[in-house]
């Protein structure tokens, strides 16, 4: 997405990739807050440290993606954003899937990870599709804001004729 963003012939194709980027970063936050971070917490108690500090890291974030939701196309901000939401993106998956994942992979087992992946597949479906730095960020006050937002979200996206993914 990030190099469908650089490569854009215009600042409306590029707003069309933002707003994918928004949409998908979003959801992909909300379901390992909801499902993967408590997981981990739970399966190895040791690692809510880290937990900790991953979702301080989704709430920096969601601050770059409100901010970036807040922007019309062409906007003169839009570029510095996206590359900071890329830096930040590429530093998060770095810390998960080198060692954060592979840890949590071991302690779940084949099934349990079959299970999760089945939730997060779900999950998805409902998902909100828009940032929300100021909701929780974890269970239970999490499980309950999640939905609210996801038909309010599909509302807004719907409305402003959002792409859809």
């Amino acid at each position: 997405m990030f190099r469908d963003y650089e490569t854009a012939a215009s600042a409306v194709q590029r707003r069309g990739v933002v707003e994918i980027l928004i949409r998908e970063l979003s959801k992909h936050a909300s379901l390992e807050e909801l499902l993967v971070y408590p997981l981990a917490k739970k399966v190895i108690p040791e690692m809510a440290g880290e937990v900790d500090e991953h979702l301080s890291e989704h709430m920096g974030l969601k601050r770059i993606l409100a901010s970036l939701d807040r922007l019309s196309a062409g906007d003169r901000l839009e570029g510095d954003l996206v590359a900071e939401l890329r830096r930040e993106v590429e530093h998060h998956v770095q810390e998960e899937e080198g060692e954060f994942f592979p840890r949590l992979r071991e302690a779940l087992g084949p099934e349990a990870l079959g299970d999760l992946g089945e939730q997060l597949r779900k999950g998805k479906r409902a998902a909100p599709t828009r940032p929300h730095p100021h909701a929780p960020n974890e269970p239970p006050a999490l499980a309950m804001a999640a939905p609210v937002a996801a038909v309010y979200d599909r509302v807004r996206d719907r409305l402003q004729r959002r792409p859809r993914t």
